[in-house]
């Protein structure tokens, strides 16, 4: 999954518009994009919008556990098969617990947007089977740090990568850039990213998904590379173990192997979206 793409809740003219841009995930959104007058409403008609078109690529964000609008989103969204919830400000294990005890047939991804979820992200990512990824809230976790730039967040992007990828549950997905129109500030912003261990990103703008998907496509010379790897290690049958020296004077050992697959694996995925 290389992108995801937020619509307000409150704004149903968009719904099918959000789809048709071809995201590999729509979140609908009933937290910041929702004023608090339109809650209620909102959660219907996104609710409305989930049980009528599961196709497998939506996620609903609810609102924070505490708040005085996630009784009536749980309560709500349990009528939805197999619903895919975006639970913000989760803290532990605990919060993950609380929601599926409301909503069993939930899949969790596990927004983590506080120093101390932060600290206990590995435990939030494991906290059970159902959590299917986990994901950082920067803009509240920037302020919560009292950090600014990428360089203030570097640690706790690679923090995040780091918990997802021990808890198997591979690559996670960047945050939100928020300057829609500053498409070469998404791509630095990307790459970034991709430096850091992350694959793909989520989106509050259609405009924004080319860039991210062009961002997070590996070059030819990676794919290339990639492929001579394991073309050779499956004619020397590195996998029972051992070290090869490939043709440009590379020693290649079994560890090498699993990024190369990685690589072909995002290739094959990518062009399956096209």
């Amino acid at each position: 999954m290389l992108t995801a793409l937020y619509v307000p809740a409150n704004r149903p003219d968009r719904f099918a518009k959000a789809v048709a841009a071809g995201p590999d995930l729509v979140v609908f959104d009933l937290e910041d994009a929702v004023p608090v007058g339109d809650k209620a409403e909102a959660r219907g008609w996104a609710v409305a919008w989930l049980a009528a078109n599961a196709l497998g690529r939506m996620e609903i964000r609810v609102n924070p556990l505490g708040s005085p609008w996630i009784e009536d989103d749980l309560a709500a969204v349990s009528v939805v098969p197999s619903v895919r919830i975006r639970l913000p400000k989760v803290e532990s294990a605990a919060d993950v617990h609380a929601v599926l005890e409301k909503v069993p047939s939930a899949r969790i991804t596990a927004l983590i947007e506080s120093p101390l979820g932060l600290e206990r992200a590995f435990e939030i990512a494991t906290a059970d089977p159902r959590v299917v990824a986990v994901a950082l809230g920067e803009a509240d976790l920037s302020s919560a740090l009292g950090v600014d730039g990428p360089a203030g967040l570097a640690w706790a992007r690679g923090r995040l990568v780091s918990a997802s990828r021990a808890a198997g549950l591979g690559a996670p997905m960047m945050s939100v850039y928020p300057h829609v129109h500053d498409a070469d500030g998404l791509r630095r912003s990307c790459l970034e990213g991709r430096e850091l261990g992350f694959v793909g990103r989520t989106a509050i703008h259609p405009r924004q998904l080319a860039t991210i998907v062009e961002s997070f496509t590996p070059t030819e010379a990676q794919v290339a590379d990639a492929a001579a790897l394991l073309a050779a290690v499956e004619e020397a049958g590195l996998s029972a173990g051992g070290v090869i020296v490939l043709p440009d004077g590379r020693m290649v050992d079994p560890a090498m192997v699993g990024r190369a697959r990685e690589v072909a694996n995002l290739i094959r995925e990518i062009a399956l979206r096209s």
